[in-house]
């Protein structure tokens, strides 16, 4: 008897052990009533939201970009979606894309419309013959078809564009501080510097201690090719000691291409 028991007992154990959880179907079914629900609720909203866009306000200040350019470029992208569809994202890209635009802002104004704020890029400079450069030294156009008559020239290495505008900018603001302005700027291949002025002489800083030497200039030689720039074909700041003047004599100023110039006869050395 005693075995039976004890048999049966195990027995009903392992049935326990086996037996399934039991679930609790009305909860779940009503949780997923209510995801279901809200689901529908959202979906109605979003499609109440998502009405025809029927406006485009375009702002900003336009020089040399077409107000009538971007509202091309974002109806080309809405054509199909509604208010709340529409790829905002997609639009800026395509807004950017235009020649001469710097930055785009793409809002949402309900019920049916969107606005569109547009910054022009700024050119600070040109680069080689018929890029431009902006104020941060980006090259934003390869091949402009119109380049301002009063940007100075920038040239140098490929890849080189930012260090070049950043050294013209800061050049730029000191010689203005000075009465005078820069009209070009060149960086070649070995890394030497070499700079134009508007009054027509060139300064030559060559490769090393270049901020140091265009310091030297400043300080030293600007006042006298601010009074003779008649007589004055260059100034080659390459020396240890001083500086050296090329003049307008018919006579040509020779110096070595490194950055230890040997003095010429036609120089004049100033210490």
């Amino acid at each position: 008897m005693m075995g039976n028991r004890r048999k049966n007992r195990r027995k009903n154990d392992e049935r326990r052990r086996m037996a399934l959880p039991q679930i609790n179907w009305r909860r779940w079914t009503t949780t997923i009533a209510s995801i279901a629900g809200v689901a529908s609720v959202c979906a109605l909203v979003a499609w109440t939201l998502d009405q025809p866009i029927e406006s485009v306000t375009v702002t900003g200040r336009f020089q040399r970009v077409a107000p009538t350019d971007v509202e091309r470029a974002v109806k080309e992208r809405v054509r199909g979606f509604g208010l709340v569809s529409v790829d905002l994202d997609e639009i800026q890209q395509s807004i950017e894309s235009i020649p001469w635009v710097d930055s785009v802002t793409v809002q949402r104004a309900w019920p049916h419309g969107l606005t569109v704020n547009v910054v022009e890029q700024i050119a600070a400079a040109r680069w080689r013959e018929s890029g431009l450069l902006n104020t941060r030294g980006e090259l934003f156009e390869t091949d402009a078809r119109y380049v301002p008559p009063e940007l100075a020239q920038l040239s140098g290495p490929d890849g080189k564009e930012s260090v070049v505008a950043q050294r013209y900018l800061a050049a730029q603001g000191r010689l203005v501080e000075a009465g005078m302005r820069l009209t070009a700027l060149r960086l070649d291949a070995r890394g030497a510097w070499e700079l134009d002025l508007a009054n027509g002489v060139t300064v030559r800083l060559g490769r090393r201690l270049v901020d140091e030497r265009f310091n030297t200039f400043m300080s030293t030689a600007m006042k006298l090719v601010s009074q003779r720039p008649d007589d004055i074909s260059y100034v080659d700041m390459r020396y240890a000691n001083g500086f050296a003047i090329g003049w307008r004599s018919g006579k040509s100023a020779t110096a070595r291409d490194t950055d230890e110039p040997r003095k010429s006869t036609e120089d004049r050395r100033h210490a």
